[in-house]
């Protein structure tokens, strides 16, 4: 009988790439996939570090397990990813009954520690040695790169794609855990990446579908590789995949402001297939903050970068991270953040509470000392003018037809899917705007012209310009 996986993911896209690899190398060793905790021989949490409410919800999820557990002694829980490599020994303290911790750089060795805990070999651990402690050349060598190939039937849509370019992160911001638990920068060889793609692209095309890859990389804009005295950046890389057959769409996510260079925008700008999107978080608007946060630049060359954006990509749809409450920041400094959307005209800007991580430098230097409720009416502040600037940018594309790569039906109409009926269908514009519109279901991996008819902050709405119902 073959062996059964259940895989959960919280947190971040190299978070779900992650678990699609892991899937995939267990896939080839007879594992089928299910869809729920109590029918799996083998249940694996792929967790996240970067805010606690993340860490809560995985500890919250393995009280859960204790039950499957205990109902079947010989189930393998474990624990892999961003948590398991921060909490480590910890984990077994707070949930004996798991099995297995795993880091994110030794996921390659998961399926060999399941078949050890199998044969009684007892509870396995497998993590990168602490950073700190370390030379960056010796952290290099412990946090090793996992990219096999990919089945499939690992992957929740075989029109969508995501590719790591790159691992780790160097910047060392103050209230960031990924260096620590991702380990250093290191570039994926160029060569590797574009056969990775073909592969992908050759899959869609057997398939009848329409393939949009994501790149991926913590700073992704940083990706260089150096080969027989020659360095390829970013630009060069898009540049090569650009050619591929099969391939409709390129993105990449996520960007660091001081390497959004300008052969990069020309690339965004030239090549057919590389969508006009770009994702670079500014954290802040304060420099007070920024300072604090040890984000490498101020506000004013963040606008500036914002400008060269405009000026090179006047119709780019431009997005940014913001973290409000952080150490120290004053009121004066939040409303410099609030100017910084107004002014910035975000597409979509994600909104977050500060959290304070053990093991950053924040959590060492800084006290956490804006209250809760201060938090949370800045987040719901910023919030509101951002929403408000989302739907006033999306106003004038009423009347327009726009390109919609087919993602399947929205999540309100999946039960008139399984009854075959006409649905709500969701895609995205080149440009990642969500679209919903009224369709049969087999235009799912299609690109189909849509005319949109109502925009509102988060969601636009149109229908097929052939009338497909």
């Amino acid at each position: 009988m073959d062996k059964r996986l259940y895989i959960e993911t919280v947190g971040c896209q190299m978070n779900v790439l992650d678990s699609e690899l892991v899937a995939s190398a267990l896939l080839e060793r007879g594992y089928e996939l299910v869809d729920r905790p109590g029918r799996a021989d083998v249940i694996l949490l792929n967790t996240c570090s970067v805010r606690q409410r993340a860490e809560d919800k995985v500890y919250s999820a393995l009280g859960r397990l204790k039950h499957v557990k205990e109902h079947n002694p010989l189930v393998v829980i474990g624990v892999i990813g961003c948590m398991a490599q921060k909490d480590g020994p910890l984990v077994f303290r707070r949930a004996p009954h798991v099995d297995l911790v795993v880091g994110p750089s030794q996921l390659g060795q998961v399926p060999e520690l399941i078949e050890a805990i199998a044969a009684g070999a007892g509870p396995q651990i497998d993590i990168s040695p602490d950073r700190k402690g370390e030379s960056h050349r010796d952290a290099k060598r412990s946090f090793l790169p996992f990219d096999p190939n990919r089945a499939i039937e690992a992957r929740p849509a075989a029109h969508q794609a995501m590719v790591r370019i790159m691992f780790g992160c160097d910047k060392f911001c103050t209230y960031c855990i990924v260096p620590s638990v991702r380990g250093p920068e290191q570039s994926r060889p160029m060569d590797e990446i574009d056969r990775e793609v073909r592969r992908l692209a050759e899959q869609a095309s057997r398939l009848g579908v329409a393939l949009e890859v994501t790149l991926l990389g913590q700073t992704v804009n940083s990706y260089q590789w150096r080969d027989g005295g020659q360095t390829w950046r970013l630009a060069d890389l898009l540049a090569r995949l650009d050619g591929i057959e099969g391939l409709a769409r390129l993105k990449f996510v996520t960007n660091y402001p001081r390497h959004m260079t300008d052969d990069l925008l020309a690339a965004v700008r030239d090549l057919p297939k590389v969508s006009p999107y770009l994702h670079v978080p500014a954290q802040s608007g304060s420099d007070a903050v920024l300072g604090r946060m040890k984000r490498g630049y101020t506000a004013g060359e963040y606008r500036e970068m914002l400008d060269r954006i405009r000026r090179t990509l006047p119709d780019a749809a431009v997005t940014s991270d913001f973290i409000v409450g952080f150490c120290c920041e004053t009121e004066e400094d939040f409303q410099r953040t609030a100017a910084l959307v107004r002014d910035g005209r975000f597409k979509n800007s994600f909104i977050f509470k500060y959290s304070a991580r053990p093991g950053t430098k924040a959590a060492e230097q800084y006290e956490d000392d804006v209250p809760e409720d201060v938090k949370r009416r800045r987040n719901n502040e910023l919030l509101a003018i951002q929403n408000a600037i989302s739907e006033e940018e999306n106003r004038p594309l009423v009347g327009r037809t726009v390109e919609v790569l087919v993602e399947g039906p929205s999540k309100t109409s999946l039960k008139r899917v399984e009854a075959g009926e006409s649905t709500q269908l969701v895609g995205r514009t080149v440009c990642d705007r969500i679209v919903v519109f009224q369709g049969p279901q087999d235009l799912t991996g299609q690109l189909v012209p849509v005319t949109i008819r109502k925009a509102g902050a988060f969601t636009l709405f149109g229908e097929t310009v052939d009338g497909r119902q």
